[in-house]
């Protein structure tokens, strides 16, 4: 299915690979104007752009480290200077440190709340401010949370938070007819996806695959269109059936 996305901008944090990559080639594809926010690898960023660009779409790249809130701030400014008004949020960008529980570090707890925690907060909050009446904030976090998985302790912790963090701003900005959603991909052909973990990963989906990156897109896709008018406050599993 095919959503009409022409005359919006759609922010995607984290934007230049994986599962952040296909989801801003997903909604270029149906219209939209997409900025793809990255940190360290400008040069995934700027393929993406170009595959985009190439096959006809819109899309710039921004460098900005969304841990820092004034980084975001700035994001926010040169998306709307590039192209006016944001419509759709995507809240993608995220870190994993994969230890046992004794073995984590104050730096490793920093870094990994940051990013996915901090970072997401203050992303969602330029987003109710700035965002166009009808838009949308969707938050990727993890099928995870409802797992039982061993050395994720930061990184479920830190994702774990960003579910209320959804309850309350759907609450909050429904009266400007703004959906707030999560998606909850579970396993998928990623860089966090080790290798050696990839063949049990497969065998826990009924499908008997992992994720592509194309899978949650899509669902991201629908999310942010108008017939998910009625969704909002909500976590959307993404799966495969592991969870």
């Amino acid at each position: 299915m095919t959503y009409d996305f022409k005359g919006k901008t759609a922010l995607i944090t984290g934007g230049s690979r994986g599962i952040g990559r296909g989801i801003a080639e997903r909604l270029a594809r149906d219209g939209a104007h997409v900025v793809v926010n990255y940190l360290h690898n400008e040069e995934a960023a700027q393929n993406t752009v170009s595959d985009i660009t190439s096959a006809g779409g819109s899309a710039i790249a921004i460098r900005a480290d969304v841990s820092r809130p004034t980084e975001i701030a700035r994001l926010y400014d040169e998306t709307e200077k590039a192209f006016g008004q944001i419509d759709i949020v995507v809240a993608n960008a995220g870190t994993a440190v994969i230890k046992s529980m004794g073995e984590f570090t104050e730096e490793d707890f920093d870094g990994v709340f940051a990013t996915n925690t901090k970072g997401v907060f203050f992303i969602m909050q330029q987003a109710v401010k700035r965002l166009r009446d009808g838009g949308r904030i969707i938050v990727i976090t993890t099928g995870g949370v409802k797992m039982l998985i061993p050395g994720n302790a930061l990184y479920l912790g830190s994702k774990g938070a960003l579910d209320q963090f959804v309850r309350t701003a759907a609450q909050e900005v429904g009266k400007r007819n703004i959906t707030v959603n999560a998606v909850l991909p579970g396993y998928t052909d990623t860089d966090l996806l080790p290798e050696r973990d990839r063949k049990v990963a497969a065998g826990a989906s009924p499908f008997k695959r992992v994720g592509e990156p194309e899978d949650i897109a899509d669902v991201v896709a629908f999310l942010a269109s108008s017939e998910a008018r009625w969704i909002t406050g909500q976590e959307i599993g993404a799966g495969g059936g592991v969870f």
